[in-house]
Order: C-alpha cells, then sequence, then structure tokens
C-alpha cells in the first residue's frame, strides 16, 4: 500500500490480547530471598504476586501471543495489516523485536518497528501509530506493549524487586473516515528528571588492540528512587488529565473508566481521588501482574474487555508515567 492515501480521520478499536508468563513469583516466595513480607509489600503497593518468564518466555512470543490473540477478535486477515508498532524496553532482540513478531504472525505486509518509553510506552506506541493511521497511509495497526523487566532487577534489592513482572499486552486499531475514537492525547517528557528511573548501560571499559579501548555491550539493573517517583505520578498524571479534559471539552464524571499504568496502587488511588473519579471506576490488576512497564496499560484493557467492564463506546481515561522521565495521556472511546 506503499505511497496510497486514503480519506481518513480517526481510528476505532477492533481487538485485544495479552500474555503472560506461567511462572508466579508471590510475595511470601520474595520474603524468603529478601527481608521483607507479603504485609509490607502489600500494604504499600498493592502487589500480591508477579508472573516472570522462563526460558521459553521472551518479548518477542509474549507480544506474538498478545497481537494474535488481538487479531483474532478483531477478525482481521493478516494480510490486511499494514503496522506494527512494539513498545518496549527489554526487546529480546536490542536491534528489535517488532520484525520477528511480524515474521511470527505471517503479518507479510506490515511495516513493524520497535519503540522504546519505558513505562509510558505504549501509550506512546498508540498515540504515534494512531497518527499513521490519521494521516491515510495506513489503514490497520497492532500496538503491543511487552516487557521482561525480571531480567534487569536486582533480587537483592527488597526495594526494587517486589515491584516488577513480565507481560505483554496489545490492541488492533483501524482507521475510520467517519469518527475517531482517540478523542484526545497529551505527551510529556523531562529528562532533568531522568535519573530517578532509569537501567543504565553499564560501560565495562576494555581494550581491542595497544590504546584503543571500546565499552563492553551490557546493562546494569533497573536504578529507581521509589520516593520520587512517586511524588512525581500523583503531581503529573493528574495534571495532565486534566488538561486533557479541557481541551476536549469533556469531565472526569464522563468517564467510564480510568485505566493508568499499573505501577502502585497508591498512585492509583491517589490520581482518582484528585480528579473526583470513584474507585469502583479506577480498573486495577497489579495486585497479580505488579508493574509490567509497557504492557500494564494494554494487559489491563484487555483483562476487562474479556470479562465484560469494558463496553462498547465507553469513554477511557488512560495515562502511562514512568522513566525518561516521560509521562502521557489519551482519552478513548472503545470500539
Amino acid at each position: 500500500m506503499e505511497g496510497i492515501k486514503f480519506n481518513q480521520i480517526g481510528v476505532s478499536f477492533k481487538g485485544s490480547g495479552s500474555c503472560v508468563p506461567e511462572q508466579i513469583l508471590t510475595n511470601q516466595k520474595i520474603s524468603q530471598k529478601v527481608d521483607t513480607s507479603d504485609e509490607w509489600i502489600k500494604s504499600r503497593t498493592g502487589i500480591s504476586e508477579r508472573r516472570i518468564s522462563s526460558s521459553e518466555d521472551n518479548v518477542t512470543e509474549m507480544g506474538y501471543k498478545a497481537a494474535k490473540t488481538a487479531i483474532e477478535m478483531a477478525n482481521w486477515d493478516l494480510k490486511t495489516i499494514d503496522l506494527i508498532v512494539l513498545a518496549t524496553s527489554t526487546p529480546h532482540d536490542l536491534f528489535g523485536s517488532a520484525p520477528s513478531i511480524q515474521s511470527k504472525l505471517g503479518a507479510n505486509n506490515a511495516v513493524a518497528f520497535d519503540l522504546t518509553a519505558a513505562c509510558s510506552g505504549f501509550l506512546f506506541a498508540l498515540i504515534t501509530a494512531s497518527q499513521f493511521l490519521r494521516g491515510g497511509s495506513y489503514k490497520r495497526a497492532i500496538v503491543i506493549g511487552a516487557d521482561q523487566l525480571s531480567s534487569f532487577v536486582d533480587w537483592n534489592d527488597r526495594r526494587s524487586c517486589i515491584l516488577f513482572g513480565d507481560g505483554a499486552g496489545a490492541l488492533a486499531i483501524e482507521a475510520t473516515s467517519e469518527y475517531d475514537n482517540l478523542i484526545g492525547f497529551n505527551m510529556r517528557t523531562d529528562g532533568g528528571r531522568g535519573s530517578f528511573l532509569n537501567l543504565p548501560s553499564k560501560n565495562d571499559q576494555n581494550s581491542i588492540i595497544d590504546n584503543i579501548d571500546f565499552l563492553m555491550g551490557g546493562f546494569s539493573s533497573i536504578q529507581m528512587n521509589g520516593q520520587e517517583v512517586y511524588k512525581f505520578a500523583v503531581r503529573e498524571v493528574p495534571i495532565i488529565l486534566e488538561k486533557l479534559f479541557k481541551e476536549t471539552n469533556y469531565s472526569s464524571d464522563k468517564v467510564d473508566w480510568l485505566v493508568l499504568h499499573q505501577a502502585n496502587q497508591r498512585i492509583l488511588d491517589s490520581v482518582g481521588d484528585r480528579l473526583k473519579i470513584p474507585r469502583e471506576k479506577i480498573l486495577s490488576n497489579l495486585e497479580k501482574y505488579g508493574n509490567t512497564s509497557a504492557a500494564t496499560i494494554p494487559l489491563m484493557m484487555d483483562e476487562a474487555i474479556k470479562n465484560n467492564r469494558i463496553k462498547q463506546n465507553d469513554i477511557i481515561a488512560t495515562s502511562g508515567f514512568g522513566a525518561g522521565l516521560s509521562w502521557g495521556a489519551a482519552l478513548i472511546k472503545w470500539g
């Protein structure tokens, strides 16, 4: 379809999917590794367990399974998919895992690439893919959020190892000339606060020959200032959502569901309280999965769609936030 322009004005949401590893790491099991307890973890984070990838699991495999399920729900012919965007910070292949997912799916007509924005990644990828569809270049896209953070956690650091898990989620989106169910969006970045949450390279120096040095590839474990990240989230997320409501002439009482990046239950509750959104409208599954980075939003949406909580034409306010520091918000109508 290269070079062909379609008369499109918006996007619609056609399918969802998810995949999580089978291995379950409970708080009780973590307390056998580090000095903590189930009560301590749950009271501070809301997390009870998380999924951990085995040797058979990786971002490509999880992303493929999530995308396949979303495509099946959308009832699409694989040949009609034009675009695959994978949001991940932990690719199975550092050069990009989206092409491998494209190949496994058999979506041979789709262009596929990775996008890295950590916990904001899925939302940024969804907005990016939507612009391709809105612009008329492509008609159908799969947006995937998948991460395998367990590979980069310091399992001896009780402050961070309790938080993270692995998983993937995906949405199938389609261009339309009749309406636009991506009602509005906003994205922000503040690199000056990036040191609050990062995954830096090791930069181990070695020598090639004589006095020609190089830096060995590889990464350290996740580095996080939990207190600063918490303060950032509870301040910035309500602000960007309130701004979005104003720009789109919506208000929080018109929202059916609030779907936030699943980082900490206290953050979810605090943002909901600030926006005057009742707790029963705040979707949360981090008790079962922890923080799966780019996967949290689509994983939560797929669960709510499958159990019929999110229904056709429901209004969903969503926000991703985290490393970068980056954060964003989108207002969508499901369907």
